[in-house]
């Protein structure tokens, strides 16, 4: 759109990500993060699916996606949208969780949408400080009182024991994928290497991920480009190092599950 906005920004002192979407209107297929998602609405309505459940999301509604959490987003009449969020990985959160209660721990968020939440104003406070590239004193202390309050409110504390995984068979296509990423899989291949027919493969997967292979396997490829993005790497060399077929067809991908170009995400400086 003309008149929309996309603005990204990485703080060096907290180690996160904010992310700032005005007047969009794109559709978010379904995908995932390695790291949590911490957002709200500030304008709009958007009809979102996470983990086989659908909501319609709106103004002041606040959004949580834990890591792999599965989901995907699309505007409602041609409706557009305001959105704010924070990317924060597991790491991340585990030394704030240390903060607070002594353990590295992690939370899990019981619901990817709470309506009209009381405590998305501590949110949009620390997204503003960091969009403004603010390095007040004090702004640890709003990020640490922030997660506090959501995780009080919003979420239960787990460890890895508490992680429940999907069915076995299919965390091993899960992991023959991850570790194969850079080649042109197929179903063809993956129903062969495991022994399925590839259309109970196909509904298996996706009843169980709620995702299909095609879209998982995209998913890793742009989760992995990102972070080559991150260590400076060249978009050029990303996309070949990634298993994309050329640099437009990165540049598809980011924008269609990221919501920005390679170009500008490697423009914000996480070293």
């Amino acid at each position: 759109m003309e008149n929309e906005v996309r603005e990204i920004c990485f703080d060096h002192e907290l180690g996160i990500e904010a992310y700032r979407f005005e007047g969009i209107m794109q559709k978010f297929p379904s995908h995932f993060h390695e790291y949590y998602v911490l957002g709200f609405i500030e304008r709009g309505h958007r009809k979102l699916s996470c983990k086989g459940q659908e909501y319609i999301i709106g103004t002041g509604d606040l959004i949580f996606f834990n890591p792999f959490d599965i989901h995907a987003c699309e505007a409602i009449n041609h409706e557009e949208l305001d959105y704010r969020c924070l990317n924060i990985e597991s790491d991340v959160m585990r030394r704030a969780m240390y903060h607070l209660t002594g353990e590295y721990s992690l939370p899990y968020f019981m619901s990817p949408v709470f309506k009209h939440a009381d405590h998305a104003g501590l949110l949009r406070e620390l997204h503003h400080l960091i969009m403004d590239k603010e390095n007040k004193a004090g702004k640890v202390d709003k990020f640490h009182r922030m997660i506090h309050e959501l995780i009080t409110n919003y979420a239960k504390v787990i460890n890895g024991s508490d992680v429940v995984k999907s069915e076995v068979g299919i965390e091993e296509i899960c992991q023959y994928v991850n570790e194969n990423y850079k080649r042109p899989l197929s179903l063809d291949e993956l129903s062969a290497t495991f022994g399925m027919n590839k259309f109970t493969l196909l509904r298996a997967f996706s009843k169980y991920k709620g995702i299909t292979p095609y879209k998982y396997l995209q998913t890793v490829r742009v989760n992995e480009a990102k972070k080559r993005l991150e260590q400076g790497e060249r978009p050029i060399d990303v996309a070949l190092e990634t298993g994309f077929v050329d640099q437009s067809h990165l540049h598809k991908s980011f924008i269609d599950f990221i919501g920005f170009t390679p170009g500008q995400y490697k423009a914000i400086n996480h070293a």
